[in-house]
């Protein structure tokens, strides 16, 4: 049976292999059982599945050197969880970043326009409204922004810098906000600014 791996929003995709120009294997999912190319049984050595955050499309690549500590992950995902609408962002780890990212949907109009419906809506067995709405915004949820980031500039000391995306035509890049300090400093910094008019002004402080 071909590897397969089921995304965020549910749809499941095959894990296929092809060839390049010059021979070499390369593997692709299909959202198709009997899509182009030949089933793959076997994640490939060396290789790992990963989901992007944006989008939800899924790829396998080669795995990368893990910079960032499992510790340091948990610690993020600790202050988004604490976050108002929490299920709106995501954390990401690749290289020395861990990245923010914000969903694009208004979970606020999806409550106002659905909320009736699903108080309305006869619900599964131990499913309430709340249940309801979680797996609404989930389906809904397709695209991400990042948003923050955190990069690791010293793998001895393990301090970060923050970092947040500027969406003005004329620069559309990564703004420096502060550091280099431990993470946790800045997390309790800025993270709670993620979701406000604040956010967007700088410097904060």
């Amino acid at each position: 049976m071909a590897v397969q791996y089921t995304n965020r929003v549910g749809k499941t995709y095959y894990l296929r292999q092809g060839k390049t120009k010059t021979g070499k294997p390369r593997y692709f999912f299909s959202s198709r059982q009997d899509g182009k190319g030949e089933a793959v049984e076997y994640i490939p050595e060396g290789y790992e599945i990963y989901e992007h955050p944006e989008n939800a499309q899924v790829f396998l690549r080669k795995i990368r050197p893990q910079l960032i500590t499992d510790i340091e992950k948990q610690l993020i995902k600790k202050y988004a969880n604490k976050l108002a609408r929490s299920k709106r962002y995501r954390v990401d780890c690749k290289d020395e970043y861990i990245t923010i990212y914000e969903s694009n949907a208004d979970v606020g109009n999806l409550k106002n326009t659905f909320g009736d419906l699903f108080k309305c809506a006869s619900l599964r067995p131990g499913m309430t409204v709340d249940d309801a709405m979680s797996f609404l915004v989930s389906s809904a949820d397709r695209h991400y922004t990042a948003m923050l980031r955190f990069r690791l500039v010293d793998k001895e000391q393990r301090t970060f810098t923050a970092e947040r995306f500027c969406f003005r035509g004329s620069i559309d890049d990564w703004f420096f906000l502060g550091g280099p300090d431990r993470l946790r400093e800045l997390a309790e910094l800025y993270m709670p600014l993620l979701g406000t008019d604040k956010f967007f002004d700088s410097p904060y402080f």
